[in-house]
């Protein structure tokens, strides 16, 4: 099963990916945490993106599918795996498409982690993060016992500049301008599943794993 992973900041996609990973027993790959490892390993492909990256450039989109290309021929893949930050843009589905076709391969299913824009807002801003060992709160939901402090180690728990009303705004818009063509690329493909996260990540999960029953996975 080949997926890909939708979601605005936070949706709770990486609590969705977590599940989708456990349960159907498939790969969870990040094109960040490609990236990354690529240039922590000095490969001629992280040696050649690290330039753009040093300079502050986009990597081209061709460099990036030769690292996705690499990344999913490695054995943990074989049974199937979930993209995530990849692809975001309609150039980048469609050289993934024929990436995929040269090994007779195809993009299953595209799961779009939905909430609305208020909800995500309310939730984002109202988050609070330790510094030190990156547990996350909420004020309302999932207050810290003693106010600023958090409750596994002890450490400062604070507002992160990102999750600030306006910021948040911000990468909304930015997500619904970059990422609403892509939707509706795959969606003509008819293999867009909607999964409604505003409920529950249970609820969301149930919604995917049923429509992926009704595809055969």
């Amino acid at each position: 099963m080949k997926l890909i992973l939708l979601g605005a900041p936070g949706s709770g996609k990486g609590t969705m990916a977590a599940v989708l990973k456990r349960e159907y027993k498939i790969t969870h790959i990040s094109t960040g945490d490609i990236f990354r490892a690529n240039i922590k390993e000095q490969t001629p492909l992280g040696i050649e993106a690290k330039k753009y990256i040093d300079q502050g450039a986009l990597v081209p989109d061709e460099l990036t599918i030769s690292m996705v290309e690499d990344r999913l021929s490695q054995d943990d893949c074989a049974n199937g795996y979930l993209l995530d930050g990849f692809p975001r843009t309609i150039a980048q589905a469609e050289k993934l498409d024929e990436m995929l076709a040269k090994s007779g391969s195809k993009i299953d299913a595209v799961i779009n982690v939905t909430v609305p824009a208020e909800v995500i807002m309310e939730r984002v801003v109202n988050r609070r993060v330790c510094l030190s060992c990156g547990e996350s709160y909420n004020v309302v939901s999932r207050p810290t016992k003693v106010e600023g402090v958090c409750d596994v180690c002890g450490k400062e728990v604070v507002h992160r500049d990102d999750d600030k009303p306006e910021t948040v705004k911000a990468r909304l818009e930015t997500y619904e301008k970059n990422t609403k063509p892509l939707i509706d690329f795959y969606a003509d493909k008819g293999i867009v599943i909607e999964a409604d996260n505003s409920q529950s990540p249970e609820h969301a999960f149930e919604q995917a794993s049923a429509a992926l029953a009704k595809m055969g996975f």
